[in-house]
């Protein structure tokens, strides 16, 4: 299933940002490479991310963002939205055989 994750910051100070940068850029990436993360962006002004991810449930997505140091800190939080395909344009189709 796909989840998309947006992901709200707290400000940090420069203090957490060299606390706590240099292990989340590792643990995100590696979420990426584990091919749970497809893709991420960066919300404007740096108030947050935003993760389209491939898990198997919404109770995987969050456990697996729970293990970010960020979300471990209490500095970042998620909302979780399990998406799909957009199954209303299937009304706009007609079929061959008519």
């Amino acid at each position: 299933m796909k989840v998309m994750a947006v992901g709200t910051l707290k400000p940090l100070s420069q203090e957490q940002r060299q606390q706590y940068l240099p292990k989340e850029v590792p643990a995100t990436l590696q979420l990426y490479l584990d091919g749970k993360i497809e893709q991420f962006w960066l919300r404007e002004k740096e108030v947050g991310v935003i993760f389209l991810m491939s898990v198997d449930s919404i109770d995987e997505a969050d456990k697996l963002l729970k293990s970010l140091p960020l979300v471990q800190a209490n500095l970042l939080t998620f909302e979780l939205m399990p998406i799909g395909p957009l199954l209303p344009l299937g009304m706009l189709m007609t079929t061959q055989s008519q």
